[in-house]
This record gives structure tokens, C-alpha cells and sequence, in this order.
């Protein structure tokens, strides 16, 4: 259909839509007045990763058009624990471990939303606030009636995890009335009109629909992006060496920088669109680039992500690194560095060390594959000793991932 509203024009546009609930209502709804809009984050760790970029950027699209971004940080749901896509329960974590993750993982929505006290400034809230207030048999009385057994069985965050004869616990069962519960309680309180979320939380997200209209026939509505993976089916947010952290202590920026640039090049005309603020313009232009021409527009990815993750100094050593390391055979500035032994150390407990390789396995399987490297050269030998004779040594996974030994 043909969208009214700048909101649902600009996420069509950019990709970011999979499911409406009601696509009309909510069209109609974000023309005519500010439409508080929300999203979970549960707070399972010190930061998020990649994975949870597309919602970010979801919060920061809805406050570009006029709209009021609502972070909902899980300070309730992360002591139970959201079962989608899991074999396995959650670890419980501590109310103090909870808190600082909270703290931590703030720090990057400040630098995608502006807070504050205005009708579209962002607002984060905590769960805990109300969940942890309710009553057993006050949750039972407020939302027990409008769940059955029936249907929450057929949601797929049940119904895989039986059908691999996978243990649920009943606090997992109970995620997805808490959610609900949580998208009419902001609803109530706060005049939210809409969750947005990914589209393995369309389950969820309904039944907070259903909910609000049940008990106080408040009309809510909400959108799911599709399942983001690369082009090669990886999924977003995990590589062979973990997790591509947000948090600048997570993770640091050259390597957030040079997972972009890594990008497959049919995935970079659709990040672009997802993960930048670059015109649609631009886009077009810089995923038209053919042959070789397609690394300058995945340096371009790589910049405008790290500029709104990690700020522009960032961003610009990273490339500074990146070109002194691939273009100028030097070092960079930014690259991993592992302190070496007066002795020297073994290629594969270097490979190990500096990250390139999670097990001696792993870095046996790269020497075999012939893609250890030191100053460049393959080495084949994977009993090579490492030593630095005039000072720091260059060493290298592929062509793509390098780090630095310094003596110590």
C-alpha cells in the first residue's frame, strides 16, 4: 500500500518492515499526532551486539520523523529469561549484575536518541518497575483470564523448544504474558501505541495487542522487521571470532570498523539503508559501484556505522589504521596487540592470544589452510617460533584480519 505518514514511508523505504498489525490504523494514527513507540532490550549483558542494531536504529528512524522513542530496558523480563530461539534456560543473574548492565548498555542508546524531557525526546524505562511490584495472584487476576494454554503452546518459542525435546521451565512459559503485560502497562500509564520488534517477537507483540484491547480498549499496533542475515545466511552479530559488540569496552573500534568493511559485497547497498543516515540518493549510488569500486562504498558502511556507534574520531582512526595496515604495509594504530615473550612464543599460542583463533585446534586448522602469517609471509609450520629481533612483528589471519606483537 501506499503510506500517508513520513513514519511507515521512511521504515518501507530503508527495509525495516516485515509484519503491521494494522497497517491503515497505524498509517492514519502516526499522519495526525506523536506516536510514542517502544522497543525490549533484555540486559543479559554489559552490552548489546549487532544483532540489536536494527531496533536501535528502529528507535532512532521513529524520533528523525517526529515520534517519541521509548527504550524498554528488561529489568524484570532478564531474571526470567525470553525462550525464542533458545534450547536452553537463561542464566539467572544478580539484581546488582542487572543494574550495571543497564547502565552500560545506556550509554549507546545515548549516542542513536536524544533524551530529555520533550514530547519526542527519548524516555528509557525499567520493568522491574512494575513487574517487580505484582503480585502472584494480582498477575493471575490482571492477565490470567485473557491467556489460554491453548494458543500459548502454539507460539514457535514453545512449540520448537518441545518439539526438540527440550526442557521449558514454567518462568520461561510466563515471558510471554510478562511481555504483554508490559505493552499494556506502558500503554495505561504512558500513552504507548506501538511495539516494534523483530519478527520472531510477532507472537508477543500480538499478544500485548490483545491484551490492551481486552482490558481497556486501548488500540495498539505493531511492526516486525524481517530476520536480518548476511548474504551468505550468517546471522547478524556473530562471527567466527563471538560477538560484534556495540560498547566501546566491548569490543574495540577497529575491529567494529573492520566488520563492516568485511561486508559481503551484495549486503552493502542494504546496510546502508538500514544502518545509516545516508539519502536513499547516495545509497543507490554507492551500491551501483561495480568490480573493485564496491570496497569504496564498503568503506563508506564501514564510517558511517562506527561514526553513530562509536563517534567520528573513532570511525576516522579506523580507517587510518585500516589504511596504514592494507594499503601502506605498515601497523596501524588501532590493531589487537599481544605482548611477546623475550623467548618468543609458538605461532599457535599467538593465534590464540591475539583472538584469531579460539583453540589450538582452530589455529592448526588456519596453519594447514596456509592462513597464518607473520610480516606477510605464510607459514606452514605449526611448530614456528615467533621472536622479535628489531622490534614489533605483524601477524595475520587471511588477508583481512592482522594484530601486532610487541616485545615485552
Amino acid at each position: 500500500m501506499t503510506y500517508t505518514s513520513s513514519l511507515l514511508r521512511l521504515l518501507d523505504e530503508r527495509g525495516y518492515i516485515h509484519q503491521l498489525t494494522d497497517a491503515e490504523g497505524l498509517d492514519a494514527l502516526a499522519a495526525k499526532q506523536i506516536v510514542p513507540g517502544y522497543i525490549g532490550f533484555d540486559a543479559t549483558a554489559p552490552s548489546l551486539h549487532v544483532g540489536s542494531l536494527v531496533q536501535i536504529m528502529l528507535l532512532r528512524r521513529l524520533q528523525q520523523v517526529g515520534h517519541k522513542p521509548v527504550v524498554l530496558m528488561g529489568g524484570g523480563t532478564t531474571r526470567i529469561g525470553d525462550p525464542t530461539g533458545r534450547d536452553e534456560s537463561r542464566k539467572m543473574l544478580s539484581d546488582a549484575t542487572i543494574d550495571a548492565n543497564i547502565a552500560s548498555i545506556r550509554t549507546i542508546f545515548e549516542r542513536f536518541l536524544t533524551f530529555g524531557d520533550g514530547p519526542t525526546d527519548a524516555v528509557m524505562v525499567n520493568n522491574h518497575d512494575w513487574l517487580g511490584k505484582l503480585g502472584y495472584v494480582e498477575l493471575l487476576q490482571t492477565v490470567g483470564t485473557h491467556f489460554t494454554v491453548n494458543r500459548m503452546l502454539t507460539f514457535d518459542s514453545v512449540k520448537l523448544r518441545l518439539e526438540r525435546e527440550q526442557p521449558m521451565t514454567f518462568l520461561e512459559f510466563n515471558y510471554m504474558i510478562l511481555q504483554g503485560y508490559d505493552f499494556w502497562h506502558l500503554a495505561k500509564d504512558r500513552g504507548v501505541r506501538l511495539q516494534m520488534g523483530g519478527s520472531d517477537q510477532w507472537g508477543n507483540i500480538v499478544n500485548g495487542i490483545e491484551l490492551s484491547r481486552r482490558k481497556d480498549g486501548i488500540e495498539v499496533f505493531g511492526v516486525t522487521t524481517p530476520l536480518l542475515t548476511t548474504a551468505d545466511g550468517a546471522k547478524m552479530g556473530k562471527t567466527a571470532a563471538g560477538a560484534v559488540w556495540l560498547n566501546d569496552d566491548a569490543l574495540p573500534a577497529y575491529d567494529f570498523w573492520q566488520y563492516w568493511r568485511n561486508a559481503d559485497d551484495r549486503d552493502v547497498g542494504k546496510f546502508l539503508r538500514l544502518f545509516t543516515d545516508l539519502s536513499l540518493d547516495e545509497i543507490a549510488r554507492l551500491e551501483s559501484l561495480g568490480g573493485s569500486e564496491i570496497n569504496a562504498a564498503k568503506v563508506v558502511l564501514a564510517n558511517e556505522v562506527t561514526k553513530l556507534c562509536r563517534g567520528e574520531e573513532a570511525a576516522k582512526a579506523a580507517e587510518a589504521t585500516a589504511s596504514a595496515t592494507f594499503t601502506g604495509g605498515g601497523v596501524g594504530a588501532d590493531l589487537p596487540v599481544l605482548a611477546l615473550p623475550r623467548e618468543g612464543m609458538g605461532i599457535i599460542n599467538a593465534l590464540v592470544g591475539i583472538g584469531f583463533a579460539a583453540s589450538r585446534g582452530e589455529a592448526k586448522r588456519l596453519i594447514a589452510g596456509g592462513g597464518a602469517r607473520i610480516d606477510g609471509e605464510a607459514i606452514s609450520d605449526e611448530n614456528y617460533l615467533i621472536q622479535c629481533n628489531s622490534g614489533e612483528v605483524r601477524i595475520s589471519s587471511g588477508k583481512k584480519k592482522h594484530g601486532v606483537l610487541r616485545p615485552n
